[in-house]
């Protein structure tokens, strides 16, 4: 196919400027993609470099990289090498190890708007199509690989999905090309390897045109898969709150269940949770959706879970309480760092960052005629805590007052109480304060701020 530069040169005109980068194994495949853009003056004025990851698999590994770059000398391309360890006991087997080490490595290494490039073709896609067929895939799985997504803080590309093998080891034989061969490749106890040496040959037998037809129905998929991405996405908006780490519960059970399950996983694979499981979703029908808004319901799933409270699913790490002896003498310089992750600070209203005296000094103020650098203590929730809120000449049950506040139990038992060492309680976190605290803060140009440590940063609450 000595046509290959041309198509590869109007695919060019076709996506956005940007650097190119040839993932090169040395294989045929990559070779081939690599030696059809060197010859076009298009790609080279995209500053056309190669990239070989080197996983330390096998015995020829080292001769490779020489390979590759005798290659990519010859070709006057640059070559990018670098050395990934793959974990041989991650469970994923040693193919699915190895393409995580190398996207891992790709991923930190490209620059912003580059473009990578693999030399996927159309026989790859049916294999793809048929591995996510035996897991069972949906829409979004069997779509197979994309032609063009977002890779980092650039782009991955692959031009050839609609290229067959034949094609490029016609064009590798009528240039002379020379590449690697992996002896891996014959290996047919690797699921990808039996289904192109065993199960694929039975089926053209059959049907001559069952890879075309197979890389067909990914591509199906992948136009089916985008419809329905755009309905999740319509639902999830209207699913979710002011806080993207929340869902309206009432909102989200007017979906089909089909829809809903979607949603689900789209919202946490947009928090960067690790992916909710089918027993997730099933969870989420069955006890969360339906629970009574005054009841607490959850599910736990690899340190992140979901909760249920009012009408609301609140998704995020799994925090642990603040131990119930915890207790610390706090000068309110620093930020101090609390038990389990996240810190407690002040800052300063108008340029939110902290004040460079300290707001406990005698320099600053008193509260109530005492003095704030004798110290404030921080410590967990007793119970019976009671606090006079602005406003109030009485004091109120600090259970209570997080209640109407709207703090979601699992949160008020991460909550750090702030007092004076006689034991005045001054705050709760920066969700509520007493009124004197409350004026020292506004007298002062001050705020008090909680950062739990969550994902999201901060726990979106504060008193100024």
């Amino acid at each position: 196919m000595h046509a290959l530069p041309a198509l590869l040169d109007n695919a060019l005109q076709r996506i956005p400027a940007g650097p190119l980068c040839v993932g090169f194994s040395g294989g045929m495949d990559s070779t081939v993609l690599l030696h059809a853009f060197a010859a076009l003056p298009s790609a080279r004025a995209r500053r056309l470099r190669a990239w070989h990851v080197h996983h330390g698999l096998h015995a020829d590994a080292d001769q490779w990289v020489a390979e590759c770059e005798a290659e990519c000398a010859a070709l006057a391309v640059p070559l990018t090498v670098t050395r990934v360890e793959v974990e041989r006991d991650a469970g994923h087997g040693p193919e699915a190890s190895a393409r995580q080490a190398r996207h891992a490595s790709f991923r930190d290494g490209l620059a912003v708007g580059e473009i990578l490039v693999f030399a996927h073709h159309r026989d790859d896609q049916a294999e793809t199509f048929l591995l996510r067929a035996m897991r069972a895939s949906g829409p979004d799985g069997l779509a197979a690989m994309r032609e063009w997504r977002g890779f980092g803080p650039g782009h991955l590309w692959r031009p050839l999905l609609g290229v067959p093998r034949a094609a490029l080891e016609g064009y590798a034989t009528g240039q002379g090309l020379r590449w690697i061969e992996d002896p891996s490749n014959a290996d047919a106890s690797f699921d990808r390897n039996f289904l192109r040496r065993q199960v694929l040959p039975l089926l053209a037998g059959r049907w001559p045109h069952a890879t075309a037809a197979l890389a067909r129905s990914a591509s199906l998929c992948g136009e089916a898969a985008e419809l329905l991405d755009t309905g999740d996405g319509e639902a999830l908006a209207d699913a979710v709150t002011g806080d993207p780490w929340t869902l309206s519960r009432s909102r989200l059970s007017r979906l089909a269940p089909a829809r809903r399950a979607r949603v689900l996983r789209r919202w946490i694979d947009s928090l960067g949770l690790p992916p909710l499981p089918a027993e997730g979703v099933a969870q989420v029908e069955s006890a969360l959706l339906p629970v009574r808004a005054d009841a607490v319901a959850k599910f736990e799933w690899h340190g992140a879970v979901i909760h249920a409270w009012r009408d609301l699913l609140h998704a995020g790490r799994v925090r642990e309480p603040l131990p119930g002896g915890w207790r610390v003498v706090w000068d309110g310089v620093e930020p101090l760092g609390l038990p389990g992750g996240g810190s407690l600070r002040f800052l300063d209203v108008a340029t939110y960052v902290a004040p460079t005296r300290s707001p406990g000094g005698k320099a600053v103020a008193t509260l109530a005629g005492r003095e704030l650098d004798g110290g404030l203590v921080v410590h967990a929730r007793q119970g019976g805590e009671r606090i006079t809120l602005p406003g109030r000449s009485h004091g109120h049950a600090l259970k209570q007052v997080l209640q109407d506040a709207g703090v979601a139990p699992w949160q008020r038992v991460r909550l750090p109480l702030l007092s004076t060492t006689d034991g005045e309680l001054l705050a709760a976190g920066d969700v509520v304060c007493s009124a004197r605290f409350a004026q020292w803060l506004d007298s002062h140009g001050l705020r008090l701020h909680w950062a739990d440590g969550d994902p999201a940063g901060d726990n979106g609450v504060a008193v100024d």
